[in-house]
């Protein structure tokens, strides 16, 4: 029989959904110089991109039987470092916004109340996007990323990409103004 390390992503893959945790554990050896290169890129810093891929191949290993194309484990698991990113980089956005408002607004409850109001809106708008116009929304608008790296990161075409980010757009805008 031969070894593991030889063995296809695709019959990894199906070995790790049925709990073989040596299936696995050569997955991640495959993947995660690529996961963490990848990751660095979207953070800029290396120590955030090994929590978000940490925290991606938890996941996976838990979401593993759910996986319905064993051949694109490398592109599921890239996705699923993404979201990880992408969660990370909005807290941190997020989170640097409201300390700039409070700072800029201290001196001002109403203007204060006003941008924290905004704030939560966007966040529960944000929260009701289907996850693939989420995604590239948060991408795009918040880590300033073109297309065509948000297209690779998704694993989708550039068309893809701008057609779920002038719907999530869209979507935002109207929803955000039903929060006036």
């Amino acid at each position: 029989m031969p070894s593991l390390s030889s063995a296809t992503d695709a019959f990894l893959a199906s070995r790790a959904a049925d709990g073989d945790q040596l299936a696995f554990g050569v997955l991640v050896r495959r993947h995660a110089p690529f996961l963490v290169a990848f990751a660095t890129r979207l953070t800029g810093s290396r120590a955030d991109a090994d929590d978000c891929v940490q925290e991606a191949l938890i996941t996976a290993w838990r979401r593993l039987p759910d996986l319905t194309d064993p051949e694109k484990v490398r592109s599921w698991l890239t996705t699923i470092v993404s979201r990880k990113v992408t969660d990370r980089m909005r807290s941190r956005k997020i989170s640097d916004q409201i300390d700039e408002e409070m700072v800029s607004a201290k001196d001002d409850p109403e203007r204060a109340a006003v941008a924290s109001s905004q704030l939560d809106a966007l966040k529960r708008v944000l929260a009701d996007l289907p996850e693939e116009l989420r995604v590239v929304w948060v991408l795009r608008e918040v880590g300033g990323h073109s297309y065509d790296e948000i297209a690779v990161e998704v694993g989708e075409s550039a068309a893809t990409v701008r057609g779920r980010l002038a719907r999530a757009r869209k979507t935002v805008l109207e929803r955000m103004q039903e929060w006036r």
